[in-house]
């Protein structure tokens, strides 16, 4: 088996849609968007001028995705990445494959010059914490996160 980590291209629409539906579906159970918005945000994503996707590519399989938002901070006077999305396959999940794909987002955002790489997690989502705090990430403590649907 070789992994690849890479963006992703409007050739990996059809499968990156599948797993995204997996992501926004069966992991979070959150009802499904319609697949012309899911499509038109790949697109949008491909172009890279808000954002980029990330894609694990396992032998031509796509196996996990990320995704960044691009935007500034007024605090940092900068630019800054949102990871919005992060998520592999239950197979592929505490592998080396996973870090490669945290560690290809974090490296995206030094070598473009962003002030940080931000995100945020379910409260519930521990493993997801497990992971992030392996990957020696901070956990912020001074903002409490509100949203409105």
């Amino acid at each position: 088996m070789s992994a690849i980590i890479r963006p992703a291209e409007l050739e990996d629409l059809n499968d990156l849609t599948e797993l995204m539906y997996d992501y926004i579906v069966g992991f979070y159970q959150n009802p499904s968007p319609p697949i012309d918005k899911v499509h038109h945000l790949i697109r949008a994503l491909c172009d890279t001028q808000q954002g980029i996707q990330f894609v694990a590519d396992e032998d031509g399989r796509l196996v996990g995705f990320a995704t960044l938002y691009f935007t500034f901070s007024t605090m940092k006077a900068d630019k800054i990445a949102v990871m919005n999305d992060f998520f592999v396959k239950e197979a592929f999940r505490d592998t080396e494959l996973e870090s490669q794909l945290y560690l290809k987002c974090k490296n995206y955002c030094i070598d473009q010059g962003f002030a940080n790489m931000t995100w945020i997690t379910s409260i519930n989502n521990t493993r997801a914490q497990s992971f992030f705090n392996k990957m020696n990430a901070v956990q912020g403590k001074d903002w409490v996160h509100f949203s409105i649907k």
